[in-house]
């Protein structure tokens, strides 16, 4: 069973469970009666709010009524509210792709992640601040600076400083919602590197794209790439976090040295793509979650990807 199958990783899965594993039976979850995943599933179900006070009770109940064996939550919302409600899914009758507790919890405020990693005086870090004025922050980071939220996700939210008018027209909200950095490296040295985590330290499978973002903070292009220093510094990140199963690192490349953007600890939107490459995180949550095999690294095929944006028509109804 996937999660918000309506938005681009919960699709993308189911696409490339199909493709991988035309034998397994798919059901498909998403709050939008509409929701395109469902053309690519078995059975669909119409989900409450993932914060609504009954969305456990419908989830195990969907669970057992479809014999659902893995549980994959593809949006952050359902992997944060599952990640809360850990000691409930224990009586669920299925496996839950879910990352550690840790990690889940350093992913939901990007200070909480800058205070980890300051403390391992890691050289990836990215130096962050919660409080100044326009003079100091400008001082201290150099013009244009970034004001960066500290909950959010898909580069949503990010404000760029480049003079003082820009700083006075969110310098409330500094500290609780913002936090402020230098902006590291140029929008055509970013990477996001996928790895699955064997929960011990290592990653047992990986791959690097080079990209650039669509407006929406998805991936809209990607290079395959192999960058040893890069790799050693994902090495290193893992030995600390021990991420288990599906894992995106992002980082953007500053001169000789690898700043980390953040960490996503669960399948990320360019999941297909990735899959296109021959890297399949879902098939390898398969094997991982219900069949106790860590994935081998797969052979994977140089390229590049481009997204485009394409239609799904149905003919015979108004509706799936």
């Amino acid at each position: 069973m996937v999660t918000g199958v309506g938005a681009i990783i919960g699709y993308g899965l189911l696409r490339s469970l199909c493709s991988a594993r035309p034998d397994v039976r798919l059901v498909g979850a998403d709050i939008y009666p509409d929701a395109v995943g469902q053309a690519w599933c078995d059975v669909f179900e119409l989900a409450p709010f993932t914060a609504s006070p009954h969305y456990l009770d419908w989830l195990r109940e969907t669970v057992d009524k479809h014999n659902v064996d893995l549980l994959i939550p593809s949006i952050e919302q359902d992997l944060y509210r599952l990640s809360d409600e850990r000691s409930r899914l224990e009586d669920f009758n299925c496996k839950v792709v879910l990352n550690t507790e840790k990690l889940i919890e350093l992913s939901r405020d990007k200070w909480a992640m800058h205070q980890e990693l300051l403390a391992l005086e890691d050289p990836a870090r990215i130096p962050s601040y919660l409080a100044g004025d326009y003079a100091s922050l400008a001082a201290q980071l150099g013009l244009p600076f970034m004001l960066k939220p500290r909950r959010s996700y898909a580069s949503k939210g990010l404000v760029r400083v480049t003079c003082e008018k820009d700083f006075d027209a969110h310098a409330d909200r500094i500290g609780d919602h913002l936090m402020a950095q230098p902006i590291v490296g140029s929008d055509d040295e970013e990477y996001t590197v996928a790895v699955f985590g064997d929960g011990k330290g290592g990653a047992s499978a990986s791959i690097t794209l080079r990209r650039r973002l669509a407006q929406d903070g998805s991936t809209a292009k990607a290079w395959v790439r192999k960058e040893q220093s890069l790799d050693e510094v994902v090495s290193r990140l893992c030995a600390h976090f021990k991420p288990v199963g599906p894992t995106n690192l992002q980082f953007r490349r500053d001169g000789d040295s690898w700043k980390l953007l953040e960490i996503n600890p669960r399948v990320s939107s360019a999941s297909s793509i990735r899959r296109a490459f021959g890297y399949n995180e879902a098939e390898m949550s398969i094997a991982f979650f219900l069949e106790g095999k860590s994935p081998a690294q797969p052979k994977l095929q140089g390229g590049f990807a481009l997204r485009f944006i394409e239609d799904y028509i149905v003919h015979d109804r108004d509706d799936f």
